[in-house]
């Protein structure tokens, strides 16, 4: 079993499809061992206790730096034994200590089709905002391996939705969450901890299960 903890920042929704589809055995060879908070009062954490799953806080407020935060993230991560990193809404950009420690073991998921509408600053609602006001016709989310640049990494899964006449931002972030994130992210922890994700330079190839 892959010793698999959720890193969040919010509300958990996509921790939540996690724990769901955790639930109905549709992640494989995976133990949800900790939920790790950037922030004391997310509901996330909430969620992870009614599902049983040993919640932590490593408060940013607390840091004087990204790295010193980034730095504790990986002791923390280190005194749990954990193999896998999943990033659930997690609002904080980490830096090389724990990007180098966990090279593609990462998992980010994002709210568009890399490369578009993503970097430094393009999270949360402003993701679609951009997508209306450019007048794209579809768009989606991406499952990738964290990296230094942000949202740049290898790209595990994609999935798309179109944009219908008359979205706002907040109904294509909700199709956005229901069609493609909370699908392709359980999806991808579960590739990840049955052994199928193969990384070659920046591509990622995916074998077929075993049996």
């Amino acid at each position: 079993m892959v010793r698999t903890a959720v890193l969040v920042s919010g509300d958990g929704t996509n921790l939540q499809a996690i724990i769901n589809a955790h639930n109905y055995g549709k992640i494989k060879n995976c133990q949800l061992a900790a939920v790790i908070s950037s922030k004391p009062n997310a509901f996330a954490l909430t969620r992870a206790r009614n599902a049983g799953i040993p919640t932590f806080v490593v408060s940013y407020a607390n840091f004087a730096s990204r790295e010193d935060f980034s730095q504790a993230i990986l002791e923390k991560l280190k005194s749990l034994d954990i193999e896998l990193v999943v990033l659930a809404g997690f609002t904080v950009v980490l830096s090389s200590p724990v990007l180098e420690a966990y090279e593609n073991r990462i998992i980010n998921v994002h709210p568009s089709l890399v490369p578009a509408f993503c970097g430094e600053g393009y999270y949360g609602i402003r993701v679609h905002e951009e997508a209306l006001n450019f007048g794209v016709k579809v768009t989606g989310a991406t499952v990738h391996f964290a990296t230094a640049e942000a949202d740049m990494g290898p790209i595990i899964l994609q999935k798309a939705v179109p944009v219908l006449e008359g979205d706002t931002p907040r109904t294509l972030q909700r199709r956005v969450m229901e069609e493609c994130e909370w699908k392709i992210l359980p999806e991808a922890v579960s590739l990840y901890c049955e052994g199928r994700l193969e990384v070659v330079g920046r591509i990622v190839h995916i074998r077929e299960a075993k049996g």
